[in-house]
């Protein structure tokens, strides 16, 4: 397996693709959420800037998608950095490879200095959610939605990071 943190012709498919096929068999939504997944990466992929945002893909030796995670840190001295996009394929569940997608993302904002980090998901992934409090993400929202053509529990979770500790003073002459 190896990481990525780079586009490559095909992303946009593979990342979407994925969405769309687990949410789709594991909690029944349409279409619509496979088109708006699509057309908000596809912004995100527009608008990306790689000193500020983070596009992590894990893959298998012979280049299959294996996860992705996403920093979209277009206003993190604003409401924060967006983690988006983090899915991780059956084949790769239970492996720690979601656990090593988040801290690098987690790394990857601390090393940029982004005090607060949130993402938006739903009630019922409860493996995505142990991560995610496991990583210090905490519920600040909740709410009922049929955004995706059924009910849903939707949810916001953020972390608070802490400034990175200052280089000690040189000893004094």
């Amino acid at each position: 397996m190896r990481f990525e943190n780079r586009y490559y012709p095909g992303i946009l498919a593979d990342i979407v693709g994925a969405h769309a096929r687990y949410y789709a068999q594991a909690w029944s939504f349409d279409q619509n959420f496979e088109a708006k997944v699509a057309a908000d990466f596809a912004s995100f992929l527009v608008n990306m800037k790689t000193d500020r945002d983070l596009l992590l893909v894990a893959k298998r030796a012979d280049d299959r998608f294996l996860g992705s995670i996403v920093i979209d840190a277009g206003d993190a001295a604003g409401r924060g950095a967006h983690l988006r996009w983090f899915i991780v394929a059956p084949e790769a569940q239970r492996t720690g490879l979601g656990k090593q997608l988040l801290d690098r993302a987690m790394g990857f904002c601390r090393e940029r200095d982004y005090r607060r980090i949130y993402l938006y998901t739903f009630a019922g992934l409860d493996a995505a959610r142990r991560l995610y409090e496991q990583a210090g993400f905490t519920l600040k929202e909740e709410q009922d939605a049929s955004t995706w053509g059924r009910s849903t529990r939707e949810q916001c979770f953020e972390v608070e990071l802490p400034p990175e500790a200052a280089e000690p003073a040189p000893p004094a002459p």
